[in-house]
């Protein structure tokens, strides 16, 4: 007790020596780091700084403290600078600026409580799901800029690469006139109809040219699907055309749904060995955001799994995930609920414990299953959780997505061996005109 006293002494006492009077006519005045210091030991607790807290005073400063709870007079501290904290264990906290496609574990449950209420049944949730389509059709004012592509779009395809059960093509698609989205084709060499699988590449490392990427391909294309991968805006190719700092721009959230889209159209449109009713969509990180989107607005897919991806409290930190204000349709939603729109088609959520996914098997899959529940088809939805695991396309998750669409699009598990895909340097998968490469 007289230790807490002689902290509580120390902390008043600075609050007096801070620089000035501390009156009412000076609003109780002091600078946000001593205050933050004072929180720091009264509390007993670690502070790292995602901020700069350098020449920032805050008013009625000792009053928003809470002798009983640190938390509550972080929030109170942090609040008039739009800052936020993040509990990292029992004794650190990280002081971070406000990201408004981030919230907590605790909102996202809100949000599912909220969202479950609107709907009870098959009707009600699918005069949502149109209004909410709409609107985020609106918002990512998708229209315009379709209205805006190539209407005779170019495509430039390189020659066929075969390997052990598959071979890869590449290609170049006009989408804007003059603007190409590049990627590579990966087909099995059985004759008939294959399913199809759209690909969206995510944030990792070495892109859509990465090991793990082309294992995932080509192991699905020896199994029978033909999948499709391609660059992220102003990743690989894209860069060489509209720049880096292309991808961190609001048009990027827009122009990927695009390019998704345009590829679909392309291969729906030229190939005669796919199965139109199996198509379906796969991508990990922000891949699987787009995924999500893809999946809300287009209905030709008929199965998907959004991989490392899925989560009502996190919209993707991106602008290329969250540069359109997609999530405030329909009074506000999340991609849990663009996910749900999906249903009765079946998805597979995979999810790990160390990101923003693990929360999935409380709060995600269950709601998930209630909107199924709508359509009888709650076995439709399914997860794979791996809480030991971070965030990457490790082999556990390739596993889950191979056992996926095995199942729902009856391919040949018995050709699940990642050791006889043949990984090539970046250069081999480029798809680019060589007018372009210049």
């Amino acid at each position: 007790m007289i230790m807490k006293r002689a902290i509580l002494i120390g902390c008043l006492c600075s609050s007096v020596m801070g620089g000035m009077a501390q009156t009412y006519e000076t609003k109780f005045e002091r600078p946000l780091s001593a205050v933050l210091n004072d929180i720091s030991t009264r509390f007993g607790v670690r502070l790292k700084y995602d901020v700069d807290t350098v020449g920032k005073m805050l008013a009625y400063a000792d009053f928003r403290i809470r002798p009983y709870s640190v938390e509550e007079s972080l929030t109170n501290v942090l609040a008039p600078f739009d800052y936020k904290f993040v509990k990292q264990n029992a004794t650190t906290y990280k002081i971070k600026p406000y990201e408004y496609a981030r919230r907590t574990d605790a909102d996202g449950e809100k949000m599912l409580a909220y969202l479950s209420s609107l709907y009870s049944n098959k009707e009600a949730f699918e005069l949502r799901k149109d209004s909410v389509q709409q609107e985020i059709r609106h918002r990512l004012e998708l229209d315009a800029a379709l209205a805006k592509c190539a209407p005779n779009p170019h495509v430039t395809l390189s020659k066929i690469r075969k390997y052990d059960g598959y071979s890869v093509q590449n290609f170049a698609l006009e989408t804007y006139p003059g603007i190409y989205v590049c990627g590579s084709i990966y087909t099995p060499l059985s004759k008939g109809k294959h399913p199809l699988i759209i690909c969206p590449n995510g944030h990792f490392n070495q892109g859509r040219y990465r090991t793990d990427q082309q294992q995932r391909l080509g192991t699905l294309a020896r199994m029978g699907a033909i999948c499709v991968d391609y660059d992220l805006i102003g990743w690989g190719e894209s860069e060489k055309q509209v720049g880096k700092e292309a991808h961190h721009n609001s048009q990027a959230h827009t122009d990927q749904i695009i390019n998704g889209l345009l590829i679909l159209d392309y291969m729906l449109g030229n190939r005669k060995d796919i199965d139109f009713s199996r198509i379906g969509l796969n991508g990990g990180s922000g891949g699987g955001s787009q995924v999500v989107l893809l999946s809300a607005l287009d209905n030709r897919f008929t199965a998907a799994a959004p991989t490392v991806n899925l989560a009502s409290h996190f919209d993707g930190g991106c602008p290329c995930e969250s540069g359109k204000p997609i999530q405030l349709a329909g009074g506000g939603t999340n991609n849990a609920e663009l996910m749900a729109f999906f249903a009765p088609k079946p998805v597979l959520v995979v999810s790990d414990g160390g990101d923003w996914t693990a929360s999935v098997p409380q709060l995600e899959f269950p709601y998930l299953q209630y909107v199924y529940g709508f359509y009888d088809a709650q076995s439709q939805v399914r997860n794979v959780h791996l809480p030991t695991e971070r965030h990457d396309f490790g082999p556990n998750k390739r596993n889950a997505v191979y056992d996926f669409f095995g199942d729902v699009f009856d391919l040949d598990c018995s050709n699940i061996d990642e050791s006889k895909v043949t990984i090539v340097a970046e250069e081999v998968l480029y798809g680019m005109p060589t007018v372009l490469k210049k």
